[in-house]
């Protein structure tokens, strides 16, 4: 009777110490299990996906100060694009330079507004005259706050005789905002001038 019980206690025993392990198994596995998606959702909202020329792109995010050279550089450009790519039309040119004015402060406004008076817009549109910008470079310094930046570009003015070539080198500071529909860098472009915008070459068609 004796060696029976003895049987039993020790037949509960190897059941307890089993039981155990399986409970911790399962704890650790559990837990394992727990750290793997969290790092996969993790992973996954650091993806990004850009639409590019009509495909699918993946991206990976990073934090802002790794891109801010990028992004700046990529600001300066769009805004210059965009307010110096005009076409004889009045509302392309309402148009490019209203997407612009999202990106920069009142001095741009201040030199649309002098244009305007200036009647450069409407001349355009009289002489059928194409104007477009192409970017040399951008010099940034991103070393203080705000960045301030340079750009270097050429004017190319397409007449119905004539095409004119003109270099344009402009300045001012990029000031962080939020960012939006309409401003998708987060920057300001602010104190914006024209230190350049000499003639480099004219000739016939």
């Amino acid at each position: 009777m004796f060696e029976s019980l003895k049987h039993i206690d020790t037949a509960f025993r190897h059941i307890r110490l089993f039981s155990l392990l399986a409970v911790l198994g399962v704890c650790l596995l559990s837990g394992f299990l727990g750290y793997r998606s969290f790092r996969m959702a993790a992973d996954a909202q650091e993806r990004v996906y850009i639409l590019a020329h009509g495909k699918v792109l993946e991206a990976m995010a990073g934090e802002r100060k790794q891109n801010i050279a990028v992004e700046a550089k990529d600001h300066v450009k769009m805004f210059h694009h965009h307010f110096f790519t005009l076409s004889p039309d009045e509302n392309q040119i309402k148009q490019s330079v209203a997407k612009a004015l999202y990106l920069a402060d009142g001095s741009a406004k201040k030199a649309y507004d002098i244009l305007d008076e200036q009647s450069y817009y409407q001349q355009l549109v009289a002489a059928n005259m194409d104007q477009t910008i192409e970017m040399d470079s951008i010099r940034l310094d991103i070393e203080s706050y705000p960045y301030r930046f340079t750009y270097y570009g050429k004017q190319r003015i397409v007449r119905t005789t004539s095409v004119m070539v003109r270099s344009l080198v402009t300045r001012g500071a990029l000031r962080e905002v939020q960012r939006s529909e309409n401003n998708p860098h987060g920057f300001l472009i602010e104190g914006w001038e024209t230190l350049s915008n000499t003639n480099l070459s004219n000739h016939k068609r």
